[in-house]
C-alpha cells in the first residue's frame, strides 16, 4: 500500500499516486494551518500567550540561577559565600525580568495596572506561587514520609512548579494584567455618552 507509478494514458507520463491514507493527512504546515483556523481567536491568543508566558519564564530561571551563582561562588561579589543573601538578590531580579518581559511581551495587548503597584502585586502573587510549591513539599516530606531526595525534588520541582507555574499563569492574567473591556461593553456600561 506504498506509492504507486501509474501511466496517464495517451501521454506516457507515470505519475506517483499516494496512497489513500495520505491523501488525507496532508502536509505538517497543512496540518497546522487547519488546526491553528479551527481554534477560535481567543484560544489562539490563550496559546500565543502561554507560549510567551514560558519563553519569558526559562529567561527569569537563567538570570535566577545564574545571579544566585555568580554572587555565590565568584570572590569578588560582595555576597561571596552568603547563600540567602544571594538567592534573595537573584530571586528579585528574576522576577523583576519575568514582570517586565510579562508585561511588555507576553501581555502586552492586555491591560495593565500602574508600574509601582503592578509590580507589588506580582511580587505577592510569586510569593503565593512559591508558597504553593513549598506545600507540595512539606505534604510529601512531611506528610507523606517520602524523604529521599528525588522524591523532595520531584515535588517541589515537578509538582510544586507546575502547580505554581498554573497559579502564576492565571492570577497574572485575572488581577496584574487584566482583560481590556471591548470599545462596545465600555459604551453599553456608559449609555450612549461619548468621552
Amino acid at each position: 500500500m506504498g506509492v504507486r507509478l501509474i501511466t496517464v494514458s495517451g501521454t506516457g507520463y507515470r505519475v506517483r499516486v499516494l496512497p489513500r491514507y495520505l491523501w488525507r493527512m496532508g502536509t505538517a504546515r497543512d496540518t497546522l494551518t487547519s488546526w491553528s483556523a479551527k481554534l477560535g481567536p481567543k484560544l489562539q491568543t490563550l496559546v500565543h500567550e502561554i507560549a510567551k508566558f514560558g519563553v519569558v519564564g526559562v529567561v527569569a530561571l537563567v538570570v535566577d540561577v545564574g545571579l544566585f551563582n555568580l554572587l555565590l561562588y565568584v570572590e569578588a561579589s560582595p555576597l561571596y559565600d552568603k547563600p540567602l543573601s544571594a538567592k534573595a538578590v537573584g530571586v528579585i531580579a528574576a522576577t523583576t525580568v519575568a514582570y517586565f518581559g510579562n508585561r511588555f511581551w507576553t501581555f502586552r495587548s492586555r491591560g495593565s495596572l500602574p508600574v509601582g503597584r503592578g509590580y507589588l502585586l506580582f511580587f505577592a502573587l510569586n510569593a503565593v506561587a512559591m508558597l504553593i510549591a513549598m506545600s507540595c513539599l512539606a505534604i510529601s516530606h512531611y506528610v507523606l514520609g517520602l524523604t529521599g531526595p528525588l522524591a523532595d525534588n520531584i515535588s517541589a520541582n515537578v509538582v510544586g512548579l507546575v502547580l505554581g507555574t498554573l497559579f502564576r499563569f492565571w492570577s497574572y492574567r485575572r488581577w496584574v494584567f487584566p482583560q481590556l473591556p471591548q470599545e462596545s461593553d465600555r459604551k453599553a456600561l456608559m449609555g450612549t455618552v461619548e468621552i
